[in-house]
């Protein structure tokens, strides 16, 4: 500093000489000005700058970004072994060193020593340490003490002459490495070979299932202890003084390249059947090339690892003179000698081939598949066909017109009075009438008829005996229960998928429980970012602390109360946090990405509490194609706790405290909010209390839903006999004319069906399910207000048609006429739905029998209860009664007219008006559509939509995903979509097997696959060879093979293992313990060794031991001497897709039938959500079943009870049609194939049947009075399909479409994607297309092929009908009908 001006001084020393600072000193220096310190290799910064804290302000730190080891030992031995040191150090230093002569001879001073090592951060002097390399010499010999009191002992730096060992040592060395160290000198001491031996020992239990490994890995370090010619390969480069010896911190070994990969190609696939990993992962720390393998084993790693630093340069370019690997031949895993021979499942070379899979799926044909190409290509050649007929006919016609117009140029066109006078009495349309009767219709309208008759003779006896019948019924009500258990409901009980999880639970305890959380970076718009930082880790292993100590509310239990501890003594907790202890002194601020790095690169160097290493996988997502742990863009933590049996109060006491930490994490969410992340999570109680809040929201639309129907059927209903203009032209009519008491009733005798049919089964222990509550009203309210609508427009024909009967004899009229038609409807429909009973699917199966009682309970009370009361309106209506309040009477109401019914009011339907929508189909829409070309564009038109629905099938997607169960805005629908995007790996999978006697050695050979005798078609072998074809297999881990380990367990070379009396087990066993398995125990001596092993801690020590990963998977009988069950666990690939869990479930049925007949064992696979999918192994061909057999019973009965197997197999034909296109719009929908829809298609078949049925019997007993009114247009067929419209069209529009409308369109409102996707969407394309088929396609395809038709015997009775008729006619509005107006 001059002139008063601040200056600098640059300080250049090793921070750990801040020590030899004066207190003074230091504050003046770091307190007034500061100081950079520069971060190198070996050095604990926090730990050098821990005297420093007071000057932290003033301390900066760089970090050492690329990883530089220059000492000043390296520099001295590349000059003198004359290499170049540019680049290493700076170029002012290497001119420094120049100028001063530096390490020219042996002795350089301390000073120039220091000078360099301040700029290279090297503190070591001397001179080689190795400088005699020849064969021979030894390079380390001896102990020379421990670094610390917690350190194993170095070795010495020894470059002397080997030595013959004395013969104990001989005898130690040759029991150790083998027969080939049983002569000649050695460079090792017994204190050395006892520390090879425990080191060898820890590494024994990962590497012993493969002989090759082991031999590989003890000839390498058995060598490299011993070898007379370690100078050869063994450079010590580093040192450090112990009194008057020297201890060896760092040396280089050289092995050559073909050593190095083959020690590594024997070991990479070796498995470790405890943690179902691979033993590289801790022996190697995961490495993926031999390089990768041999830095791992030497690193430096105390207690762990090597004591020392070895280094494995690359001998071809190492530079030291006269050094080299030695030849050594490594053994192969698939070795020509057998006793080096590995295991199929450590070594894929010696697997046998598995035979290919044919994946199941459609053929295609270019990109179609073969059934949408089957469909296209019929279609197109029947518009061929037809485009070609059409054109011959117009030619043809046009030929004939010619022809016929030269004729009537020779004929008299003019009619005589007698060939006009048939047309004075009846339309053409009349000519072609039915002539026959059908004697099952009439039996049918008699019995009708007079049960019609009874109920309105006896309108009060009728309705008390309905109400006594179903509150008879409705006493099963006090056996209701509700289903809710997906378990239950999806699976029959006598399936294979339920007797195996019930037998799975009985002997291994149910599944754990498990709460999730995910904690993403993914708010930013500008993408994902890593969601850990210091803070945030921090921050988090804080958040674990205090869920660790949430108690429940009811019980005040803790974490540690329910959580499962696979060692005893610590909760399974599989998170990022538990790398670091869970300690925030672990998390240093400047280490802890590189902290975690290490322990995702080695997750058994940084084992948790609980003592099993963490598969990164599990607690990392998002990283993308990086291999930075920091930067994964969100962190996954579970927790695992134990589940007991339904209803137990151990799970009681797991629910209570899994309530409390779900209020926890919802008050987190707004933490990790506020930190920029967003927290997910799922409690093993989140889904069932998340699907109970759908369905009270699904009630209430539902009910709404119901009401808008209600409200409208009860309105429609009197739109019967009123019109807007008899409404103005007499308002008070409105008030007697409205029906809307008649529709309370109606909705009345539905809720009554329903209760006597849920009381009926519910009293033969059937269940309801959510399915039933929701679907049958909606049902059986559809189909019942159609009957309703029905009976009640035929009833107003009659009061037309015979004004002067008594009530009864119309009721009667009415109800004959109709009758038959519900009976075809409602036995249809009752049997489509009983079909379902016979499946074993109880959601199904329950859902059948309900409805089909319910159908056929509202079918008997609308022919009965609702006739009597339509009785009773019917007089209300007559004496001039309000709707409502029959009390009081409204004269008003009445028309005084000329001719009376003696009171001097008319009656309520005398001069009606024509309704708007039944002038409208009978003069409009009716002859519209049976025009010739209409006819052809409709059949095009609906031929065309069928085809898309057919070739649409095989995009129908299987599953139901459980994001669409639960309702929108739900907690859990972010955690499922963290789940299928964030979490890398997929659930386990158990191959349990059952009633094995594991004791005789035959069963043991199915079982194994670590011995020679193994069978190659083993259970282990099979399921190895399918994990190494994941995408067809979806098995991604090794399996636990509990055996194998057992019988490793037992290996004497594992000293610690299994031990008896102070013994080492099987160590002087004849025959001993051998890789062919023949020195295996068996039988009683078995069950006693197994029963020792599964209580056997799992620790360093011993890695084998039973406690940890065995304890629950084996089931001992020591009575029967046998093995009643036990399973291998293994784990899927990540599962993404219902497709993906589909697959996996099918793969692992297909795995295990595969074993079942190759090895005779009883075995199947087992995962905790297979009980949801087992459905699907069957739900196509159920469908198609179910259906199938359905659209038979349809055609059956509609022939039968219609006369007509022609226009049975129309109606048959039309129903398929619709359920059809539903499917094909499935697809378009995104609506899935699954137990809901499938109850739905089973709806679609019944109401589809609804709306065809009273059309087809319209049209096969045709009313006379309605086909008088044809004209002369329509002939036959025609003028049937046109009296069946008219007659009855309109109800099907207004009854069913508008009702099932208006019920469905509320429906869209619902917060429920289960509801709005299974139910909305599947409805609306029922409504619509049922409507569309019946309403115009059925018709037209009647009137083309339909069958002939019969006489109607409400329509045909001498003069008094034919009268009757001509009165029905005249009571109808004058019109200005020409010919041509229909």
């Amino acid at each position: 500093m001059g002139n008063g001006g601040m200056g600098r001084v640059t300080v250049i020393c090793p921070v750990n000489s801040w020590c030899f600072w004066s207190e003074k000193d230091l504050d003046h220096i770091l307190g007034r000005f500061g100081t950079f310190i520069v971060e190198r290799s070996g050095t604990d910064i926090d730990d050098a700058l821990a005297n420093l804290q007071p000057w932290k302000d003033n301390i900066y730190v760089i970090q050492q970004l690329i990883q530089n080891d220059v000492s000043s030992t390296k520099i001295r031995l590349f000059l003198r072994r004359e290499m170049s040191v540019q680049y290493l150090i700076p170029s002012v230093v290497i001119e420094y060193i120049e100028q001063n002569g530096l390490y020219e001879e042996d002795g350089a001073s301390s000073i120039d020593v220091k000078a360099i090592g301040f700029v290279t951060a090297g503190l070591v002097s001397g001179e080689a340490i190795t400088p005699k390399h020849e064969a021979g010499r030894c390079a380390i010999r001896g102990n020379c003490g421990r670094p610390s009191l917690f350190s194993p002992e170095l070795p010495c730096a020894d470059n002397g002459l080997a030595k013959e060992p004395e013969d104990d040592v001989r005898k130690q060395l040759v029991v150790l490495c083998g027969p080939k160290w049983e002569t000649g000198p050695i460079c090792c001491e017994s204190k050395q070979l006892d520390a090879l031996s425990d080191n060898l020992q820890k590494a024994n239990a990962f590497i012993s299932a493969c002989p090759a490994c082991k031999e590989n890995f003890y000839n390498l370090f058995c060598t490299f202890t011993c070898s007379p010619n370690q100078s050869l390969f063994i450079n010590v480069t580093q040192t450090e003084t112990n009194g008057d010896k020297v201890r060896v911190t760092e040396l280089d070994q050289l092995v050559s390249d073909e050593y190095g990969s083959g020690f590594y190609d024997s070991c990479k696939d070796v498995k470790f059947g405890p943690t179902n990993g691979n033993s590289m992962t801790y022996i190697g720390g995961g490495a993926k090339s031999y390089t990768e393998f041999l830095a791992f084993l030497g690193k430096k790693n105390p207690p762990f690892g090597s004591p020392f630093q070895i280094n494995f340069p690359d001998p071809k370019k190492y530079p030291e003179k006269g050094t080299g690997p030695l030849e050594m031949s490594p053994k192969k895993c698939n070795d020509e000698d057998e006793s080096f021979r590995c295991a199929c499942i450590d070594c894929p070379s010696v697997c046998p081939k598995l035979p290919e899979v044919t994946e199941a799926g459609s053929c295609y044909i270019g990109i179609l598949p073969c059934l949408s190409f089957g469909a296209i290509l019929t279609y197109g050649v029947l518009m061929t066909l037809l485009a070609t007929a059409i054109f011959g006919h117009i030619a043809w016609t046009k030929h004939n017109r010619r022809k016929s117009e030269r004729l009537r140029l020779l004929q008299d066109a003019t009619p005589s009075d007698d060939e006009d006078e048939g047309d004075m009495i009846h339309n053409n349309a009349m000519y072609d009438r039915p002539q026959r009767n059908y004697w099952i219709n009439t039996v049918c309208d008699r019995a009708f008829s007079q049960l019609g008759f009874a109920a309105a003779k006896f309108p009060a006896i009728t309705i008390f005996v309905s109400v006594l019948f179903v509150g008879i019924l409705s006493l099963g009500w006090i056996k209701f229960d509700i289903e809710t258990n997906p378990a239950r409901l999806w699976v029959s009980p006598t399936s294979a998928a339920a007797q195996e999880k019930a037998f799975f639970d009985e002997n291994f305890g149910p599944f754990y429980r498990t709460e999730q959380v995910f904690l993403v970076n993914d708010v930013n718009p500008a993408g994902n970012g890593p969601v850990l930082s210091y803070d945030t880790l921090k921050w988090w292993i804080e958040v674990e602390e205090r869920i660790s100590k949430l108690t429940g509310n009811m019980t005040g239990v803790s974490l540690n109360d329910v959580c499962f501890k696979p060692t005893g003594n610590a909760c399974v907790v599989q998170s990022v946090a538990a790398y670091f202890d869970n300690d925030l002194k672990k998390v240093k601020q400047n280490t802890w990405k590189d902290d975690l790095q290490a322990c995702v690169d080695n997750p058994v160097e940084c084992l948790p509490k609980f003592g099993q290493p963490i598969d990164p996988k599990l607690v990392l997502g998002g990283n993308g194609d990086s291999n930075q742990a920091s930067s994964a863009s969100a962190i996954i933590v579970t927790w695992v706790l134990n589940n007991n049996a339904e209803n137990s109060d151990e799970v009681a006491r797991a629910m209570d405290w899994e309530e409390s930490l779900k209020n926890a994490l919802l008050d987190l969410q707004g933490e990790a909010s506020s930190r920029g992340l967003r927290l997910s999570f799922n409690t093993e109680i989140s889904l069932e209390q998340e699907l109970n809040k759908s369905t009270n929201t699904d009630a209430k639309i539902v009910v709404i839903s119901y009401i808008i129907m209600f409200f409208y059927a009860s309105l429609a209903l009197g739109s019967t006999t009123l019109s807007l203009h008899s409404v103005l032209r007499n308002p008070a009519t409105f008030l007697v004319e409205s029906k809307f008491s008649l529709g309370v009733v109606g909705i009345l005798i539905v809720l009554m069906s329903i209760s006597a049919s849920v009381g009926l089964f519910s009293f033969a222990g059937i269940k309801v399910t959510l399915i039933i509550a929701e679907v049958i009203p909606f049902i059986v309210l559809a189909v019942g207000v159609d009957n309703i609508f029905l009976i009640v427009h035929e009833f107003e024909r009659v009061n037309i048609s015979h004004p002067d009967d008594m009530v009864e004899y119309r009721i009667a009229k009415a109800l004959g006429r109709m009758g038959p038609s519900i009976l075809l409807s409602a036995i249809t429909e009752t049997v489509a739905f009983a079909l379902g009973a016979f499946v074993g699917m109880p959601a199904v199966r329950n859902f059948a029998v309900y409805a089909a009682g319910a159908v056929f309970i509202n079918a008997l009370l609308q022919v009965t209860m609702f006739v009597s009361v339509l009785t009773l309106n019917q007089r209300r209506a007559d004496d001039h009664r309000a709707d409502c309040f029959p009390c009081i009477q409204i004269k008003s109401a009445g028309v005084h007219l000329g001719q009376s019914n003696g009171n001097g009011y008319a009656r309520s339907y005398e001069g009606q008006d024509e309704g708007s929508l039944q002038q409208f189909i009978r003069k409009t829409y009716a002859p519209v559509l049976l025009g010739k070309k209409m006819k052809v564009a409709i059949v095009v038109i609906f031929l065309g939509i069928f085809t898309a629905g057919i070739s649409l099938i095989p995009e129908v997607a299987l599953g139901l995903d459980q994001r669409v169960a639960i309702p929108d805005g739900s907690y859990l629908i972010p955690y499922f979509n963290d789940l299928y995007d964030y979490f890398e790996s997929g659930p386990p999978v158990y191959f349990v097997t059952r009633e094995l006697n594991v004791t005789e050695r035959v069963h043991q050979q199915q079982l194994c696959s670590r011995f020679t005798t193994c069978e190659q078609e083993s259970l282990t072998n099979v399921l190895e060879q399918e994990r190494k074809r994941p995408n067809i297999s979806y098995v991604a881990s090794t399996a636990a093979s509990w055996i194998d380990d057992y019988f490793r367990w037992l290996d004497p070379q594992a000293e610690s293992c299994c031990v008896e009396k102070g013994k080492t087990c099987f160590a002087e066993r004849d025959p001993a313990w051998n890789i062919t398995l023949y020195g295996m125990p068996e039988g009683d001596e078995f069950i006693n060794y197994l029963q020792k092993w599964v209580t056997s801690p799992t620790d360093e020590v011993c890695p084998l031991g039973g406690q940890a990963s065995y304890a629950d998977v084996i089931v001992i009988d020591a009575e029967r001497q046998t093995i009643p069950a036990s399973h291998f666990r293994a784990s899927h690939t990540p599962l993404r897709s219902q497709e993906d869990f589909i697959a996996a479930y099918a793969s692992a049925r297909r795995i295990s039938d595969g074993l079942k007949q190759s090895t005779g064992i009883d075995v199947f696979p087992y995962s905790v959500f297979y009980i949801f999918f087992d459905q699907y192994a069957t739900i196509v061909r159920l469908t198609a079943t179910l259906l199938g057999s359905a659209l038979a019973i349809i055609l059956a009965i509609s022939s039968l009870l219609l006369g007509s197997v022609r226009t049975g197999a129309v109606v048959t034909i039309t129903v398929i049609m619709v359920v059809v296109d539903i499917i094909g719009t499935m697809a378009v929908f995104n609506v899935s194939l699954n137990a809901v829809s499938l109850v739905n298609l089973v709806i679609c078949v019944g109401i589809s049947v609804e709306f065809c049925a009273h059309i087809a019997r319209a049209f096969m007993f045709p009313s006379r009075a309605v086909m008088e009114r044809a004209k002369n247009k329509f002939r036959g067929r025609d003028a049937r399909a046109w009296t069946a419209l008219v007659n009855v069209g309109g109800s099907v529009f207004s009854g069913i479409t508008v009702t099932k409308l208006l019920g469905v369109f509320v429906l869209a409102f619902t917060r429920s994607k289960i509801f709005e996707i299974y139910y909305f969407r599947i409805w609306l394309a029922l409504v619509v297309f049922a409507a569309a088929h019946a309403l115009v396609f059925l018709p037209v395809a009647l009137s083309l092929i339909g069958g002939d038709g019969y006489i109607d015997p409400e329509s045909e009775g001498g003069l008094e009908e034919d009268l009757a008729s001509r009165r029905y006619r005249a009571m109808l509005p004058d019109e200005d009908d020409s010919d041509d107006e229909y």
